[in-house]
């Protein structure tokens, strides 16, 4: 019984520690400090973590990363979170260069169209250079961040809404004629390339499709940011979009793929 709790509590440090870079930590001091409680000992547990995390993750955390070169993302009118996920999983901390960039590239964004407004999914946690952000590859310095690509309704009307309620895992497949890159990957054996879409957690509008000129109206503001190194796009929406800029890179077929979100990096 003692071994089967105790690798119960390795999975939840191990699971904490890889979806919020804290929460194993915080996990594991609960855990010892509660150790002599019997009566709802799990209950009480469960509890006393959630509000130490909470109490961490909104007041203290932010207060201490920008001791280690980070920043915590503000939600203002133009910029903002796919999800509460992120905000609360300590996903959105980027270096104070990389946040001042974004910022000014959602203002300009709101005077292509006022009413749209730059969705943010994964950043990076708040500490430590080299720390992985998984599932992804190199969100792991503060410098990298993933935006969600522009919709229409059905009506043709862009949108903020999103099809997927993760941000990620619902692509813009090509067209006919188009590269179709992900084949290529998955036939060089990369089955890992469209593993986003169980993260997607399911199609809230279905009837949006991908806004072309939009998206391309945002790809451009990034790619106008002086510190702005690298793009990731799909090879077929930088093809359909017309983009051409040599910090649009393909992202390789080691990655995931990237018809379902943009991803950029600073220097």
């Amino acid at each position: 019984m003692k071994f089967l709790k105790f690798c119960l509590h390795f999975i939840l440090v191990v699971l904490l520690s890889i979806l919020t870079q804290v929460g194993g930590l915080l996990y594991l001091i609960v855990v010892l400090a509660t150790g002599k409680i019997h009566r709802f000992k799990l209950i009480k547990q469960i509890v006393v973590f959630l509000l130490v995390y909470l109490i961490c993750s909104l007041l203290l955390i932010p207060k201490i990363a920008p001791y280690f070169g980070r920043e915590k993302l503000e939600t203002t009118e133009h910029l903002q979170a796919q999800s509460l996920f992120y905000v609360l999983a300590n996903r959105d901390y980027v270096k104070p260069k990389l946040k001042e960039t974004l910022q000014e590239i959602a203002r300009d964004f709101s005077k292509y169209d006022p009413n749209l407004t730059v969705v943010y999914l994964d950043a990076n946690f708040p500490f430590f250079d080299g720390f992985p952000l998984l599932p992804h590859l190199s969100h792991n310095d503060g410098k990298k961040i993933d935006l969600a690509l522009i919709y229409k309704d059905e009506k043709g009307r862009v949108t903020n809404e999103k099809p997927s309620r993760s941000g990620y895992g619902i692509y813009e497949a090509p067209n006919s004629g188009e590269l179709d890159q992900t084949q290529a990957c998955k036939e060089a054996g990369y089955w890992q390339y469209d593993f986003t879409r169980y993260v997607s957690f399911g199609n809230r509008n279905p009837e949006l499709t991908l806004s072309n000129d939009a998206t391309k109206q945002l790809v451009k503001l990034i790619l106008n940011q002086k510190e702005t190194s690298k793009l990731f796009l799909e090879p077929h929406l930088v093809q359909r979009m017309n983009l051409s800029d040599p910090k649009i890179r393909f992202h390789g077929c080691r990655a995931v793929r990237h018809d379902d979100h943009i991803h950029f990096q600073i220097n």
